[in-house]
């Protein structure tokens, strides 16, 4: 049996101490009570003191959480806070803040809250992942019935049936994934009310403005946000950057990839985002004149026609994750896409995941935005399959049948202290395990490869995630909060009418 490894005070104050530069940014430490019940979140400072006077416990890694063995709940005060998503095709964001929400005494009305940001994450889906590897595996299975084998017996009719709102795996993991955190943020934060944001991507009249064609009653299936939406959905797509010189935080306007004069139409995959110079540069000329490198006009094209299974995936699991939000018996509220951006620009708060989530439905103002954000990648928890196949579906390579080498296991977060050697120092990360007992870590300067198991310590167990964490910027100043709140409200529309957005 392996020997058991206890992670101590002394071991991650070390680790936290390499990682000082996200202390400086206000980092909020979870912390639960002795019978390991959710309080509220401290700041780092006060964690460190806890800590050090032995007062508290560390009861997580990623996210840090610490465990009190004085104090209870009971004789404890929670404040209501907040958890709202940003769902996205690849990314989540997630937001947890502290609701402040003022009485006034005369009306007795409760004014819009404000929100005090208190831990910013990203959850970064594999949805794609699952998508090609269940497309191989039914490539695989079809050769082996076609080609007259004996490994697959012929199918015939034994798909179980139509399955009333069934979701794709690939589509449907996107909402476990935010389900378990959910789950898992309950337990550590007082979490009282839930937010989604709640878009949804026209692509009916995405696809019916091609040659100016309008589409009214019957036709038009109860789609109303194209105003907004198709500028967030082309800044998503191209990455928020100039698509002819690749320029990045400066003012975008759609573009006309075939200029309208010849023949181009509004059709969503003759659009771009272009800054002010490219596009009047560019003017009436045919991008293929235009661009003279062919490097980049091949990824112009390619990226234009771009298929729109991002903004589908999305429109698929919305109301799918809402149902199963409202299962967890708390408060959810909803809000539109373009309400979300206009209260970020409204703020000047940087674009990301995490903020955009902290800026879903009413909010009146979102205080202290610069938070380390966390960042957690969807790894998995290995295979079933211990055969590696290759091109052609037959057995190129057999992995071995245990998961577990000295007690560690891929996934894994360790510490590994090297006194002598090629690869002296200190390294803490993600571990790949070997049989030979020699690990590799996944440390955030890169990986080291040949570690002895001997050097090793786990501090976390593996939970099928890995994770990073990543400095956001600060708030623009005030002057840029004018100008960007005057750009997006006057960004060029693809018609007249929808040129402006009015703030409620």
């Amino acid at each position: 049996m392996p020997r058991k490894r206890r992670v101590t005070w002394p071991v991650m104050a070390d680790i936290l101490e390499r990682q000082k530069h996200f202390w400086e940014l206000r980092l909020s430490v979870f912390v639960l009570d002795k019978r390991k019940r959710p309080l509220m979140p401290c700041s780092e400072r006060r964690a460190r003191k806890l800590l050090a006077s032995g007062r508290a416990r560390v009861h997580r890694l990623y996210p840090f959480a610490i465990r009190l063995v004085d104090r209870a709940l009971d004789s404890s005060e929670v404040q209501p806070m907040r958890l709202s998503f940003d769902p996205g095709s690849k990314i989540t964001g997630l937001a947890l803040s502290r609701a402040e929400s003022v009485v006034d005494a005369s009306t007795g009305e409760i004014s819009v809250p404000v929100m005090h940001i208190a831990f910013l994450m990203e959850l970064v889906h594999r949805g794609q992942q699952i998508k090609d590897a269940l497309t191989a595996r039914s490539a695989m299975r079809r050769r082996r019935r076609t080609e007259n084998l004996r490994h697959r017996k012929p199918r015939f009719l034994n798909r179980g049936g139509d399955k009333t709102g069934w979701i794709a795996p690939s589509l449907m993991h996107r909402v476990h994934t935010i389900m378990s955190w959910v789950c898992r943020i309950r337990k550590l934060a007082p979490v009282t009310h839930l937010a989604q944001e709640l878009v949804k991507f026209d692509m009916q009249k995405m696809q019916a403005e091609a040659a100016g064609k309008e589409i009214s009653c019957l036709e038009y299936q109860q789609g109303t946000l194209f105003g907004y939406e198709i500028r967030e959905f082309l800044l998503e797509k191209w990455g928020r950057t100039c698509m002819y010189c690749e320029n990045k935080d400066i003012p975008l306007q759609i573009e006309h990839i075939t200029p309208k004069a010849r023949g181009g139409s509004n059709r969503i995959s003759n659009l771009g985002l272009a800054c002010q110079c490219c596009n009047q540069k560019k003017g009436s000329t045919d991008v293929k004149d235009f661009v003279k490198d062919p490097a980049r006009l091949k990824r112009i094209l390619a990226q234009a026609k771009a298929p729109l299974k991002d903004a589908a995936a999305v429109n698929t699991t919305r109301w799918v994750l809402f149902n199963q939000l409202k299962s967890t018996d708390l408060p959810v509220s909803t809000g539109t896409g373009g309400q979300t951006k206009f209260n970020r620009t409204r703020l000047g708060i940087h674009q990301g995941h995490a903020l955009d989530a902290a800026c879903v439905g009413d909010v009146s103002n979102v205080l202290c935005p610069a938070k380390p954000v966390l960042t957690v990648k969807c790894m998995g928890r290995g295979s079933y399959c211990r055969t590696r196949l290759n091109a052609f579906g037959f057995p190129r390579g057999y992995l071995m049948r245990k998961k577990q080498v000295h007690g560690f296991q891929t996934g894994d977060m360790v510490k590994a202290v090297v006194n002598k050697g090629k690869k002296v120092g200190t390294h803490d990360g993600r571990v790949a395990i070997r049989e030979t007992g020699f690990f590799n870590i996944q440390t955030s300067t890169g990986a080291v490869q040949g570690i002895s198991h001997k050097h090793c310590q786990i501090i976390q167990r593996g939970d099928g995630y890995r994770y990073s964490l990543s400095p956001v910027k600060d708030s623009k100043s005030q002057a840029s909060q004018g100008r960007a709140l005057h750009d997006a409200l006057s960004l060029p529309a693809l018609k007249d009418r929808v040129s402006r957005a009015i703030p409620g």
